[in-house]
């Protein structure tokens, strides 16, 4: 929906090759799941994409968005995962991956401002802040759409929040997170590097 000059078809396609030229700055690997701007929720559909997206990538641990998120995808997709965590394992639920082994711990990431979010851990992004800059200055058109809507950037609001967590930590640059606290879980500590 993000844009004033270009259909939904059309930007819909340009931010998935932004959203993949971002990965390809890490040698990431994106899965790009097709659910339309503006309209995600938590229905049958979105949880058995969700719960096969959980099966197929296996992650020991998930960072997500924060439920208080300004924007309802974010909001959706924080429930979703919470919701999802533990569904995986159900062989009953059927999907076109198997069924997986673990339990994925979840940790919320920053909301875009700091607005509303106390982190509980902190993690020094000094030696990476310039590759999470490059990866992001590849999201161009969502950029601009930022500069004329709310007259900001992603650059500009990253290394600010990123400098405010940082002095909050003791560090150059900084990232909070927020772990959910749910069964079953292990320890935050246990999960970090």
């Amino acid at each position: 929906m993000g844009s004033s000059t270009m259909s939904q078809r059309e930007t819909a396609a340009v931010r998935e090759h932004e959203a993949r030229a971002a990965a390809d700055v890490i040698g990431a690997e994106l899965i790009w799941m097709g659910f339309p701007d503006a309209f995600l929720f938590s229905g049958r559909d979105s949880r058995l994409a969700f719960i096969d997206l959980m099966r197929q990538s296996r992650p020991d641990v998930v960072i997500t968005h924060f439920p208080g998120d300004y924007h309802p995808d974010h909001r959706a997709v924080a429930q979703i995962m919470i919701d999802v965590r533990v569904l995986g394992k159900i062989p009953h639920i059927k999907t076109r991956h198997s069924v997986r082994g673990g339990i994925s711990e979840i940790f919320f990431m920053d909301t875009i401002a700091g607005i509303d979010f106390a982190p509980e851990v902190y993690v020094d992004v000094a030696e990476t802040f310039i590759t999470k800059q490059k990866m992001l200055a590849k999201h161009k058109s969502q950029s601009a759409w930022l500069k004329d809507q709310y007259h900001t950037s992603y650059q500009e609001l990253i290394k600010l929040v990123a400098q405010f967590r940082g002095i909050q930590s003791g560090h150059k640059f900084a990232e909070g997170f927020r772990y959910l606290r749910t069964w079953p879980s292990r320890s935050p500590i246990d999960l970090l590097p």
